[in-house]
């Protein structure tokens, strides 16, 4: 049987200029899990990323536990994260005021609470289809098309490694939930719930071949849930 092994990034910069950059605390929360995996003994054959900075960030951090010393990670854009501003501009302008939000809404928003609850109300219009974009959402994606990008991602990678690979891939929550519904069924709305939960600096397990792929790990943080680490957890 072969493994993906798939980590959420580090803590990003919520609230900065660009959000796209690991925290100082993200650093930390990689560099923890990179102590331990060296701790026990992990070792990866493949290293993959999205092309987001926070992504590839994390990947430099592990690249010691991948065989050959690669100097990066191998990128592809389908293990990106959904964008989320476009979705919430959308909702802000066409729905926010009719469910009950005070707009205008100053942009970007920096409140966590409001944040949530505008990003929760965005996505569950998103999944139905129900997010109009304009001309000028040009980085707008639908969900179906997220939806493909994903679920073909990872099928690419269990068809191109297999005898025994294991294939390190570091990634955000949205993609990691994504990629459960290919293994698990479950439905859309299920993806977002399961978003919501995803840890920084996770390790989710999928075990496949003979014509199988499960499940065996999800949002594992065992370098974190030590004595004096635990505030070191979050989840944005």
């Amino acid at each position: 049987m072969s493994e993906i092994i798939l980590v959420r990034h580090g803590q990003a910069s919520f609230g900065a200029d660009s959000y796209d950059k690991l925290s100082d605390k993200g650093v930390e929360q990689v560099k923890v899990l990179a102590r331990h995996w060296q701790e026990v003994g992990e070792q990866f054959d493949h290293v993959y990323s999205g092309t987001l900075l926070r992504q590839r960030e994390t990947a430099n951090e592990l690249l010691a536990l991948v065989k050959g010393a690669p100097s990066a990670s191998t990128e592809n854009p389908s293990f990106n994260e959904y964008n989320g501003d476009p979705l919430m501009r959308v909702y802000l302008r066409d729905h926010a005021a009719q469910e009950g939000f005070d707009v205008p809404i100053a942009w970007p928003i920096k409140d966590e609470r409001l944040f949530q609850r505008i990003f929760e109300a965005a996505c569950a219009k998103w999944i139905r289809g129900e997010l109009t974009p304009s001309s000028e959402e040009a980085n707008f994606e639908h969900w179906a098309d997220f939806q493909d990008r994903v679920h073909t991602a990872i099928d690419e990678i269990m068809a191109r490694h297999n005898e025994g690979a294991r294939v390190l891939v570091s990634t955000s929550g949205g993609v990691i939930a994504m990629v459960l519904q290919r293994v698990l069924q479950f439905p859309d709305d299920a993806v977002i719930t399961t978003n919501w939960m995803v840890r920084n600096s996770s390790v989710s397990r999928i075990k496949y071949g003979r014509g199988k792929v499960s499940l065996t790990q999800f949002n594992s943080l065992p370098h974190l849930e030590r004595a004096g680490l635990q505030q070191m957890i979050t989840y944005r």
